[in-house]
C-alpha cells in the first residue's frame, strides 16, 4: 500500500458575510477598530445580519506518495480554498489534515515573498521557510535563476516587478526547492505562452520524480497531460473522485448541462462593424456533437459560432477565424473565402461550424478572434472573443508526440522516402 502524502478529513471552511456591509466580517484589530469607529454613524447597525457562505463542506480524500492529482470545478467551487488550507494560509472551519512532508505552494502571484526584499533574498527566505539548509539553497540557485529569466534584476526589491516576472521567480522557487508536496493553483495563466509551456514541463519532471503535486486548473489539457487522477468539486463539495479522464468527462457534461460551455458574447461592447451579422456565442464541440473544452493535435474538432442576422441584404458574405498565441502572433486563419463557400443565404440566426478534420498546432493556449464581412464592409469584429486550449496528441499517427518546445507550434503531415540516387 502506497504512503500517505495528504489526509483530508471533513474540512469544511464557512465564510460569514455582513449583511449590512455587504462584506466579510473582520477578523483583524485594525477591522475591528475601523467598524467601531464607524458603529456610531450606521443607523440600525444593530440589526446586522450575517449570512454564511460555505466555501468547503465535509470535503474528504486522501492523496498517496508521488500522486499527481488535479482538482477541477468551476470558479467559486472551493478550489482555490482547498489549496489555502493545505497551505496553512488559512484555518479551516471544521475537519483536520494530515502532511506527510514539506509542502511548496504556489497559491498567486508572489506568494510568501517579501516585497522589500530583493529576489536573491527572497529565494534563501522560501529555502529556509521549507527547512533547507544554506548549502542545499546554493546548490539549486543558478538552476531558479535561469529558470525565472529574472538574472537582470535578481538583486531588485521584489516590490519593482511586474506581474510577470514575479510569477516567473514564484514558480521557479517553488519547482526547484525540493518541496515533497507541491501545490499549485492556476497562477501559470498569468505568465507568457513560452513561459506556460515552460512551467507545465517542469512540473511534469517533478510530477516524474515521485513528488506529489496537487494542481489547481481550469485548462483540461493541462490537467490530462499532468494527472492521473482528478477530485471535481461543485458548491464546495467533492462530487467525483477517480481517473482523471472520467472525472473530466464527468465535469463536461455537467457543465454542458448547465449551458456553461456556451460561451455568451452577444453582449461585448469592444467589437467593431454595421452589426448585418452578429455573433453571439461560441462552442467546442467533438465531430460527434459533444462539448470539449480543448482540441487535440491531430484530431478533428469543430468550431461553432452562434450569429445572428439583420434582415439586409448579406450577399457576398465572409465569415472568418482567427488563432493567434498570447502574442497575438496569427497561428492560423480559417476562412470561407479560403474554402470558396457561399453562406450568403442565412436564416435570421442560427449555427456557422467550421470542421476542422486534423488540427495542427500543439499544445498550450491560444486566442480566437471573429469576423464577418459583407463585400469589403465589416459586419462585426471581435478581437480575443474566447480562448482556446489545446492538448498534445498523436498528430503523426506514430505513437510518438511532439515534446521539444523548439520545435515550433506548428504540425504538418509528412514522410520521408529514399531516394533512387540515394
Amino acid at each position: 500500500m502506497s504512503k500517505l502524502a495528504i489526509h483530508i478529513e471533513n474540512i469544511s471552511k464557512v465564510y460569514r458575510i455582513d449583511a449590512t456591509t455587504g462584506g466579510a466580517v473582520a477578523r483583524t484589530l485594525q477591522d475591528d477598530l475601523v467598524n467601531l469607529a464607524r458603529k456610531p454613524l450606521r443607523r440600525g447597525a444593530a440589526t446586522t445580519r450575517k449570512q454564511e457562505i460555505w466555501a468547503l463542506k465535509d470535503v474528504s480524500f486522501d492523496i498517496a506518495e508521488g500522486e499527481v492529482i488535479g482538482l477541477i470545478g468551476r470558479n467559486g467551487a472551493g478550489k482555490s480554498t482547498l489549496l489555502k488550507v493545505l497551505s496553512r494560509i488559512t484555518e479551516p472551519s471544521a475537519g483536520h489534515i494530515d502532511l506527510y512532508g514539506r509542502v511548496g505552494a504556489l497559491l498567486e502571484v508572489g506568494t510568501g515573498f517579501h516585497t522589500e526584499l530583493t529576489g536573491r533574498e527572497n529565494i534563501y527566505l522560501s529555502g529556509a521557510i521549507l527547512g533547507m539548509r544554506k548549502s542545499e539553497i546554493d546548490r539549486k540557485f543558478d538552476q531558479i535563476v535561469e529558470f525565472s529569466g529574472v538574472e537582470a534584476y535578481i538583486d531588485t526589491p521584489v516590490k519593482r516587478y511586474s506581474s510577470g516576472m514575479g510569477v516567473r521567480l514564484a514558480f521557479a522557487v517553488a519547482a526547484h526547492l525540493d518541496p515533497e508536496i507541491l501545490l499549485v493553483d492556476e497562477v501559470l495563466a498569468v505568465g507568457d505562452a513560452a513561459f506556460q509551456k515552460k512551467s507545465l514541463g517542469k512540473m511534469s519532471e517533478v510530477a516524474e520524480s515521485g513528488r506529489t503535486v496537487v494542481f489547481v486548473s481550469h485548462n483540461m489539457g493541462a490537467i490530462k497531460n499532468l494527472c492521473t487522477r482528478a477530485v471535481l468539486l461543485e458548491g464546495g463539495q467533492a462530487v467525483a473522485d477517480g481517473d482523471v479522464d472520467s472525472v473530466v468527462q464527468q465535469y463536461l457534461v455537467n457543465a454542458s448541462e448547465k449551458g456553461e460551455w456556451h460561451t455568451n458574447i452577444a453582449e461585448r461592447s469592444d467589437r467593431k462593424g454595421n452589426g448585418a451579422i452578429r455573433f453571439t456565442g461560441f462552442e467546442l464541440r467533438s465531430p460527434q456533437g459533444d462539448l470539449v473544452d480543448a482540441a487535440v493535435s491531430g484530431e478533428p474538432v469543430d468550431f461553432v459560432l452562434h450569429y445572428q442576422r439583420s434582415e439586409v441584404d448579406i450577399q457576398n458574405i465572409t465569415i472568418l477565424l482567427w488563432l493567434r498565441d498570447a502574442f497575438t502572433k496569427g497561428m492560423l486563419r480559417l476562412g470561407t473565402d479560403l474554402t470558396g463557400q457561399d453562406f450568403s443565404v442565412l436564416p435570421e440566426k442560427g449555427e456557422l461550424i467550421c470542421h476542422v478534420p486534423r488540427f495542427p498546432l500543439r499544445a498550450g493556449r491560444y486566442y480566437l478572434d471573429f469576423g464577418a464581412d459583407i463585400g469589403t464592409v465589416k459586419a462585426d469584429r471581435l478581437i480575443r472573443a474566447v480562448t482556446l486550449d489545446v492538448i498534445d496528441g498523436d498528430y503523426y499517427g506514430s505513437g510518438k508526440i511532439p515534446t521539444h518546445s523548439n520545435d515550433g507550434d506548428v504540425l504538418c503531415e509528412h514522410s520521408w522516402n529514399l531516394g533512387a540516387n540515394g
